[in-house]
């Protein structure tokens, strides 16, 4: 595997998407692309305002337009909305890219999640029922962020794509 592939990391909210994105970006010298930044700039609000305005399923759509759009161009690291897993169109986009599932159980997520206003009504046991399948039909790569540092989650990642991990001595 080379730099010049691009990088999707998918995960339930809460996971450490953009924290883990942002590490193996920098580690990649590659861009770093984010879902909500990416809303806010072309529909002009948070995940939360676009779906109280649009409606849920206007927001996943917009989401998986997010994911189509950074895999059509120069290969960089993106960090996924977990809805984007469930449209066959982002699944075969993902093809072509290191697809990395961070993961952690539903009490880490919860907890995580608590010091959000993102989603007040997180049910990551509701989520996970219609997600995780897909989440492991395009992982190349799991890793539980419950037991795992995001500095760790970031050496696996490279290790798995066959890229040497910095010795932190």
């Amino acid at each position: 595997m080379s730099k010049n592939k691009p990088v999707v990391v998918v995960g339930l909210m809460g996971s450490g998407k953009s924290t883990a994105g942002r590490l193996i970006a920098d580690s990649l010298g590659l861009p770093f692309s984010d879902s909500d930044p990416f809303l806010e700039a072309r529909y002009g609000g948070t995940a939360a305002q676009l779906a109280a305005r649009d409606g849920a399923d206007t927001l996943h759509r917009y989401e998986a337009e997010h994911v189509l759009h950074e895999l059509a161009g120069e290969p960089q690291v993106i960090a996924a909305a977990a809805s984007t897993v469930e449209d066959p169109r982002v699944r075969a986009a993902m093809d072509k890219a290191f697809v990395l599932w961070v993961d952690a159980s539903d009490e880490v997520l919860v907890q995580r999640m608590k010091s959000s206003d993102h989603r007040p009504d997180f049910d990551p046991a509701a989520m996970r029922a219609r997600r995780d399948p897909y989440f492991r039909e395009v992982a190349d790569l799991r890793c539980d962020v419950g037991a795992m540092r995001p500095e760790q989650v970031r050496d696996a990642a490279l290790r798995e794509m066959g890229l040497p991990v910095e010795d932190p001595r």
